[in-house]
């Protein structure tokens, strides 16, 4: 990964929903081709933080205060005209649940087509067949032109996600967004989900932000980890020293409650 400046380097404090500072101080810095891990209970922030990024707070009814430095400009101070060119194009953003973020009108062909045209100036430059199939095997989607004419509805959790998957890195973003994007899925498909991110990210050198409270998923994924408390940064670390030798107590206890799957001999164990 690189180690130049930072893709993006975030030192934000943000109001919301009447309530002030709902995040105070929150600073941690992503690179290129780096995966940073914002791990945080549900209610810490964590969703908080990728709307205060992308400027979509605002629209709440939430303020943001202090500093996103993304590729060498303040987003703070980026005005809403700049902000959507930079939203879906310079960072891509993948949700939870994949089946609501999909329209389940439209055939995944005419979804990727809209998605594509979206930062476009005009109809003129084509999205090409060709071109979209490239996009279904980087995602290791088979039996891509079977795929792209069917409707959201006809594919499986883990299909429809990779799908979002694409549309997200369809503009080869320098930043992915990926908020809770494994919670929906399967223990086989979540792990082939976070396969797929740590290539993505090596193979289109992609800073990525990976939100999620799972932290097996988290250990296995990410370079870096920032852990999330009550809207502040209690730690931000590599991931061997935050799982290895947490320094906040905390993380500690977050650590701690990572489950842990019992020996073959317990199992065997007579029930009493």
């Amino acid at each position: 990964m690189d180690r130049g400046s930072p893709l993006l380097d975030v030192d934000l404090s943000a109001d919301y929903c009447n309530r002030p500072e709902v995040l105070r101080n929150v600073r941690f810095d992503i690179n290129r081709g780096e995966v940073v891990g914002l791990v945080g209970e549900s209610g810490s922030g964590k969703s908080t933080v990728a709307m205060a990024i992308l400027r979509l707070l605002e629209f709440k009814g939430g303020a943001v205060r202090g500093s996103v430095i993304f590729e060498g400009r303040d987003l703070i101070n980026a005005g809403e005209r700049e902000m959507r060119g930079i939203r879906g194009k310079r960072i891509g953003l993948v949700l939870q649940n994949p089946l609501s973020s999909l329209n389940p009108a439209m055939r995944i062909d005419d979804q990727l087509f809209e998605a594509w045209h979206a930062h476009r100036q005009s109809y003129a430059t084509r999205y090409s067949r060709s071109e979209m199939l490239d996009l279904m095997q980087l995602v290791s989607l088979p039996d891509a032109p079977s795929l792209l004419k069917r409707y959201p509805g006809q594919l499986s959790l883990g299909q429809a996600q990779r799908v979002l998957i694409a549309m997200a890195i369809l503009h080869r973003p320098a930043l992915l967004i990926a908020d809770e994007p494994t919670s929906a899925l399967d223990a086989i498909t979540q792990s082939e989900i976070l396969h797929l991110f740590s290539r993505l990210s090596r193979q289109l050198r992609m800073g990525i932000l990976y939100i999620s409270h799972d932290l097996p998923s988290v250990a296995s994924l990410c370079n870096r980890v920032a852990i999330l408390r009550q809207g502040e940064i209690a730690e931000f670390d590599t991931a061997e020293r935050i799982f290895l030798s947490p320094q906040h107590p905390y993380t500690a206890a977050l650590v701690q409650a990572i489950p842990r799957i019992p020996t073959y001999e317990a199992f065997r164990t007579p029930c009493q």
